[in-house]
Parts: structure tokens; C-alpha cells; sequence
């Protein structure tokens, strides 16, 4: 158990956010006809993966156990149901412009939990994977901007 000064709420939300993340891209992967994307979504899961992955080890050292609930899932499929629905001429722009939307929320996610009272070492890997997640960010962005 970790220090119970610390409240790890935010870092449980964002792995939610990246389960939901990496369950997003995983389908928008599927759904593209653009070996470019595909390497990117591919690329972009992977590293939403990773992220997981290294702050599971905070979640188990404060509860004994693994966070697997993706509750941001939910509107994921909300959001997926609405790119099905949107997909017209562009759908490639169409992923885009929704994954843009996930990666803003991701970042969301970390700088809550920055922002929160953490061990040193949960806040040096949130970090790291702020570096990463903002790199995704701005190729989404990018992506975007050049396909509107």
C-alpha cells in the first residue's frame, strides 16, 4: 500500500481514459483504408498501451489490484457510433477529428492528475507519458488541420 496521504483518483480516471483510448484506436485502425493512419492509430494505441501499463504499477501497489474498468469507454462508443454515422466522403477526417478529441482528453487527464497529490515517482512517470501523449496530440492535430 502506498502512502494514504495520496489519493491515486486521478491516475485510476486516466488509465480509464487511456483503456478507452487504446479500445478507440484499436477501432478506428479497422476502419481506415490508409496504411499511413493505420501505422499512426497503430502507433498511438501502442503508446496509450505502454502508458497503462507503467501507471498500473501505482494501482496495485494502493489497492492490490489492477485497474481494468474503461467507464470512458462508454462515451467512446458514443463517440464511435457518431463517426459511423458522420462517415461520409472523408472518413478519414472524420477519425481524426474524433481521436483529436481523445487525445485533448487524455491530456486533460494527466494534468489532473499533475495537478494532485502523488508519490514522486507516480509524478515523474506521469511525466514521461505527458511527453508521449502530447506527441500523439499534436500528430492527431496536425492530422486534422491537414485533412479539413
Amino acid at each position: 500500500m502506498t502512502d494514504s496521504s495520496f489519493d491515486l483518483s486521478a491516475v485510476k480516471e486516466l488509465i480509464k481514459v487511456l483503456n478507452g483510448g487504446v479500445e478507440f484506436y484499436t477501432e478506428a485502425k479497422k476502419k481506415v483504408d490508409n496504411l499511413m493512419l493505420e501505422r499512426i492509430f497503430e502507433q498511438n494505441m501502442l503508446d496509450k498501451a505502454k502508458a497503462q501499463s507503467e501507471l498500473q504499477k501505482f494501482i496495485v501497489a494502493d489497492e492490490g489490484k489492477i485497474e481494468s474498468d474503461s467507464a470512458f469507454s462508454v462515451e467512446l462508443r458514443e463517440s464511435y457510433t457518431k463517426v459511423i454515422a458522420l462517415i461520409s466522403i472523408d472518413k478519414e477526417h472524420t477519425y481524426i477529428s474524433q481521436l483529436e478529441e481523445v487525445e485533448d482528453k487524455v491530456l486533460e487527464k494527466i494534468d489532473k492528475a499533475l495537478n494532485s497529490p502523488l508519490p514522486a515517482d507516480c509524478k515523474q512517470t506521469l511525466k514521461q507519458i505527458r511527453i508521449t501523449m502530447q506527441a500523439n496530440h499534436d500528430e492527431m492535430k496536425g492530422l486534422q488541420e491537414a485533412t479539413s
